[in-house]
């Protein structure tokens, strides 16, 4: 039974320990623009049932069930993404961007190092021109990712023009010649279970692997889309909150720690007493 329990606790341990390094990754980003806080949820591992009553007729007139139900430990069973929205903080910058409703995202277009790209959500809208070559510039975020536009392509433009400003739809406005223009608008779709979602770095949200879109991202009327320019959505992690968990868990962890301590203890007391 001593084994049992440090086999226990060592297991248990090895999970908090990730919890932990979620926890650690949270409050590292507290200050990261449009950075989502992850939370992590424990399950309980196989449980063993041992009977050691092995006379029937010691059953008779029993009110409590026969042995006991040993568990092996506890595992990390999931993470989740809370996306809700974190405080505003105003740039006055022509290309900062925050969305102003609940699980609604960015798209853009992330390019991989064997050459493909895949599909990904943000709520961090710090964008930046960057040059094509040929009189044009195409939108991207901080990491240089493409931002796609509503017909679902980078957006790309001229660069001829004086002035650029984000509308509270999502519209690029560009001013040339003194007449301002509607050049581009930004796809901006909702996560309709945004808890589903998979962490990809970066403030960055993919579908995982093996989901598809159907039922987890969907299409916004225009009508629909609401943006502030010249401001930035601020991380979501609350410290204090945070504060908490990771006390919790590092009580938890020293716990089992003890008890493998303890375990160690006794075998050494059952060692000595044989000798």
């Amino acid at each position: 039974m001593i084994n049992r329990s440090m086999i226990q606790s060592a297991a248990t341990m090895g999970q908090l320990q990730q919890k932990l390094d979620i926890i650690g990754n949270n409050m590292a980003n507290s200050q990261t623009t449009g950075y989502k806080s992850t939370g992590a949820d424990f399950s309980s591992l196989l449980v063993q049932q041992l009977n050691n009553q092995s006379n029937g007729q010691a059953e008779a007139g029993r009110l409590t069930p026969d042995g006991i139900r040993v568990g092996t430990g506890a595992k990390l069973g999931s993470t989740r993404v809370d996306i809700s929205r974190g405080s505003l903080k105003e740039t006055d910058r022509a290309l900062d961007a925050a969305l102003l409703e609940e699980n609604q995202l960015f798209v853009l277009n992330v390019s991989d190092q064997s050459g493909g790209s895949e599909t990904q959500f943000t709520r961090s809208g710090h964008f930046y021109l960057n040059p094509l070559g040929n009189n044009q510039v195409t939108l991207t975020n901080a990491d240089g990712h493409a931002v796609l536009g509503e017909d679902g392509n980078p957006i790309m433009i001229e660069d001829t023009f004086d002035g650029i400003s984000i509308a509270d739809d999502g519209s690029l406005l560009l001013q040339r010649n003194g007449t301002q223009e509607v050049e581009g608008k930004l796809q901006v779709v909702e996560a309709s279970r945004p808890h589903l979602l998979e962490a990809a770095g970066g403030s960055r949200f993919r579908i995982p692997e093996g989901s598809g879109e159907a039922g987890l991202i969907e299409e916004l009327e225009a009508g629909n889309i609401k943006l502030q320019g010249g401001a930035l959505e601020q991380s979501n992690v609350d410290i204090g909150a945070q504060m908490t968990e990771m006390m919790t868990a590092q009580r938890a962890y020293q716990l089992n720690a003890q008890s493998i301590s303890t375990g160690d203890q006794m075998m050494g007391l059952v060692n000595q007493l044989r000798s």
